[in-house]
Parts: C-alpha cells; sequence; structure tokens
C-alpha cells in the first residue's frame, strides 16, 4: 500500500488564519465536563456555582464567553467580560445545548502541546491573581479574565499545528532568531497580528485587546519604561523620571497592564526564570508594583508554586519545578532543554575580547593578563563556569590561573597529571572532549576528582591549547552542567582558537 503523505493547511494571511482557527473546536476534560453538566442539571446550582466549575477548564471557560459574544454581537449589549454573565447571557438550555456539541475527552488524550499552553495561562491568572487582584479589588474579575484568555488565541493553532509553535519557540526563543523573519516564513504573518484578530473576532475581553495593542502599537512606549525599569537599585531615581513624563506615567499605570504583565512573567518563566527576557518582565513589574525586585521574585515564586500545587499534571512542565533545580536549568514537559544562547549584547562583548586576543603583536603584559581576557571571552560567550590550568615546563602538573562561576577555594587546585589518563591524553596533544550524559561516566572516572567535583551536571567542555608545538593550558567550561546551547558551543571553539594565538604572539613577542 502507498504511503499516505497528510497535507497541512497553512493560510499565509491574518484573514485565512482567523478563519482557520475560528473554526477549530477545542476539547474539554471529561471530568470537568461531567461535572459542569452535573451542576446544571442540579436546580440547586447557581450560575456562580457554574461558573467556578467552568474555571477548572479554560477551553470550557473560552467556548462559554465566546458563544455568549457572538450572540451578543451587534445588539446594545457589550460583550461579557467574564463567565458569569457569560452564562447568563446564554441561560442554561443553551449553556447546556453549547456543552453537548463539544468534544469531552480524557485528560490525557487532549493533545499535550494544547495543555501545556493552557496550563501557562492558568500559571498566569494565578500570578495575577496574587500580584495584582489584591491590589485592584474591584477590578478582580477583569484581571482574573483578561489573564486567562490572553493566550487563548493561540489555543487552537496549538491543537491544529503544534509544529509551527514548536518551530518558533525553537528559533526564536532557544536560538534568539528574529521574531518577524521566522513568523513570515512559518505563518505568513506576524503572529501577535494573528492573536489581535482573533481577539478582536471572538470579542474578548478589552484588556486583552489592549494587551495585543501595546505589543504591537505601543512598543516605543514599553522600551522607554523599561530603561527606568532597569534602574532598580534607585527607586528614589526612578520615581523622577517617571514624574517627569506624566503621559508615559500614566500608560505604565494602566490597570490592564496587569494582564499582559502576568503572561509575560508566566510565559517567560517556562523557559527560566533567570533568562534576559524574564528578567525584563519582572523589573517591568517591580516598576509597575513599586515593589523591590527581591519581593517581587519571592512572591512569583510563590504564586508558581500555588499554581503548581492546583494545576499541573505529571507529563507537563511546570516552571514550579525549576525552583528545585539550578536556575541555569532549562526544562519543558520535564526534558532538560540547552542554556540560552548568549544575546547580541554579550556576543558584541565577545567579539571585543577575541579581537584583543588576536592583536598582533600582542598586547599583554603578562600570562595573567592574557588569562584574563580568555576568561572574560568565554563568560561572554554563554559559559556559566570556567576554569583555565597551566601547565608547569614538565608538564607534570597543572595549577589553576583563572576561574569564573566556581567556588574561591577552586583557584588553589594544583593537580598531578600523572593520576589521571585523560589529562595525560590531553597533555599529549591539543584535543577536546565534549562530556555528555553517554560518556559522562566513563570520562568522570578518570578523571581527578577534585576537578570534576567543581563541575556538577553531566555537560562539560574540555579542551587543551597549545604554543609552539607544546602542551601549555587547559581549558573547562559548562553551562551550569545542563546541555549546552550549540551556539555558545561554536562559541567556545573560535574562542579556543583565538586563545591558542594569543599565546603564540605571547609568547614569541
Amino acid at each position: 500500500m502507498a504511503n499516505e503523505t497528510t497535507v497541512i493547511i497553512r493560510p499565509d494571511t491574518i484573514e485565512g488564519w482567523v478563519t482557520l482557527l475560528d473554526g477549530v473546536v477545542l476539547p474539554v476534560p471529561q471530568a470537568s465536563h461531567n461535572r459542569v453538566c452535573k451542576a446544571i442539571a442540579n436546580s440547586r446550582s447557581s450560575m456562580r456555582n457554574i461558573a467556578e466549575l467552568m474555571q477548572d477548564s479554560p477551553a470550557l471557560a473560552l467556548s462559554v464567553i465566546r458563544e455568549a459574544n457572538l450572540h451578543s454581537h451587534g445588539s446594545m449589549s457589550e460583550p461579557a467580560e467574564n463567565l458569569e454573565i457569560a452564562i447568563n447571557r446564554l441561560g442554561l438550555k443553551r449553556t447546556e445545548e453549547l456543552l453537548a456539541r463539544l468534544p469531552a475527552l480524557p485528560e490525557g488524550a487532549i493533545p499535550i502541546a494544547l495543555r501545556q499552553l493552557q496550563l501557562i495561562s492558568q500559571h498566569a491568572t494565578q500570578q495575577a491573581n496574587g500580584l495584582f487582584a489584591g491590589r485592584l479589588a474591584r477590578l478582580w474579575q477583569d484581571i482574573h479574565w483578561g489573564s486567562l484568555l490572553f493566550l487563548s488565541p493561540l489555543w487552537p493553532l496549538a491543537l491544529s499545528h503544534p509544529q509551527l509553535l514548536e518551530q518558533w519557540e525553537l528559533r526564536v526563543v532557544r536560538k534568539g532568531e528574529s521574531a518577524s523573519k521566522v513568523e513570515q516564513e512559518l505563518f505568513g504573518v506576524r503572529l501577535l497580528d494573528i492573536c489581535q484578530a482573533l481577539a478582536e473576532h471572538w470579542h474578548l475581553p478589552i484588556w486583552v485587546l489592549q494587551g495585543y495593542r501595546l505589543l504591537l502599537r505601543e512598543h516605543q512606549l514599553l522600551v522607554k519604561v523599561l530603561r527606568i525599569a532597569r534602574d532598580c537599585d534607585h527607586p528614589l531615581r526612578q520615581q523622577q523620571r517617571l514624574d517627569a513624563d506624566p503621559l508615559l506615567r500614566r500608560w505604565l499605570n494602566q490597570p490592564a497592564n496587569s494582564v499582559l504583565l502576568a503572561n509575560s512573567l508566566a510565559l517567560s518563566a517556562q523557559h527560566a526564570w533567570d533568562n534576559p527576557h524574564s528578567l525584563r518582565w519582572q523589573l517591568l513589574t517591580s516598576l509597575y508594583l513599586q515593589m523591590p525586585m527581591a519581593e517581587l521574585q519571592q512572591q512569583l515564586h510563590q504564586q508558581a508554586v500555588q499554581s503548581a500545587r492546583q494545576h499541573t499534571m505529571h507529563d507537563l512542565w511546570h516552571p514550579a519545578q525549576a525552583l528545585l533545580w539550578p536556575w541555569t536549568t532549562y526544562r519543558i514537559n520535564g526534558v532538560q532543554l540547552p542554556a540560552a544562547p548568549p544575546s547580541a549584547e554579550d556576543l558584541l562583548t565577545w567579539r571585543k575580547h577575541c579581537a584583543e586576543l588576536l592583536a598582533a603583536p600582542s598586547r599583554f603584559t603578562n600570562a595573567m593578563h592574557l588569562t584574563s581576557s580568555a576568561r572574560d571571552a568565554l563568560m561572554a560567550c554563554g559559559m556559566r563556569r570556567v576554569m583555565l590550568l597551566m601547565a608547569d615546563r614538565s608538564q607534570s602538573s597543572l595549577r589553576v590561573q583563572q576561574i569564573a562561576g566556581l567556588p574561591r577555594d577552586a583557584a588553589m587546585l594544583n593537580l598531578q597529571v600523572s593520576q589521571s589518563t585523560v589529562l595525560q591524553r590531553l597533555l599529549a596533544q591539543p584535543a577536546q572532549i565534549r562530556l555528555t550524559p553517554t560518556n559522562n561516566a566513563r570520562f568522570s572516572a578518570l578523571l581527578p576528582e577534585s576537578l570534576r567535583s567543581q563541575f556538577g551536571g553531566e555537560h562539560l567542555l574540555v579542551r587543551s591549547l597549545s604554543s609552539n608545538g607544546r602542551v601549555v593550558m587547559l581549558v573547562l567550561a559548562d553551562q551550569g552542567g545542563g546541555p549546552l546551547s550549540e551556539i555558545t558551543v561554536q562559541a567556545f571553539g573560535k574562542t579556543a582558537q583565538c586563545i591558542e594565538k594569543a599565546l603564540h604572539s605571547f609568547t614569541n613577542r
């Protein structure tokens, strides 16, 4: 029998995407569906009771609000901004008819990409309720439903085209490619434009639309606020700068911004709590709440744990799990991912250090000066922990010359080469070893324990460098022990070549 080929329909216009995604019917967890049907059939259940039960299923809540707003569109009434209003608009009979049309599946049968995205929305709602709802009590419904539904235009995309979202995440988030370029290739249009158009088509809460408008059309104001937010160690100076620009201050203090902040915090935390993207949103939230960063981060972690207790499932990844791991660890769906690549700013710094290493004649006054520049170049290309060791003239011992990201006592290491066959091999001629979970046990057993214990984890780069025909230096580097970013691995190799040339120029100056 000939193999069947599945043709994936992929629109390339905003209108095409809205039509396609509007037609996707989202499945509802069977258990949640049963509880709501039972409550509707019970004459003693109030609208509020039914609405509270529906909240356990984001897809069910979205379907009811969409249905209510579809029927009210064109009439004099405003779109339903929350679930209780939506149920009242529809009435119990039409709500029950809608439930009958929705596919109800066991939790595990619903595709993981959709459930993972809905979990992020639930996490965002928890962050919004914990950070903002108490301060803006009369607006808690707007905060709650705006936060839960902000990412809902992506839910049907996760169901119909999960591979596109996966490619977007890999290329934009992990590899740092241009979002506009990647989205043009994958979707034919900007992803935010699709989300905004679908949110308008569904008549989602106004704060959802305001969030997309801010990202698409008010980006310059966001950049201006971020510059002030970065000055978090000087709150008085921050306030003075905001007071000097009343328009910017009013723009920042809009209650609707809470929805965007909560979702951006939850979404960026999926990859790491301390990556640059996540820290930017933390700084903005700190400024918005006028709360010290340390206190904000503590609250973020507490809310994440609370969210994980309520919503997480064994096959989904929740950022609260990362609080049990080193902050350099990145996981999705429980799978450890490569560390984030260096930012554009870091790479610019890295190139400057490499240019200094390659300068001829050598600009270095002594070996410590040279190795200090080498260490900084390695850190700039994305490494988190670095150790540089120099061999003595007889190549019988190695002494630490530079460290970064390691305990101070690591600088006191003095290794005898004769005690390790791996060290002997590395000093015999220039070579590189990349430790991974596959070969880690074998190589770790052959390295001195005093050296290997400095680099916890299963991923490590070890390279020996030569000058004038003999190995003179050993470099060890990692990104916290987790999988390495391939961009950083490539930059490590280029940095090693620059260090070798610097060693040659220095010894022959």
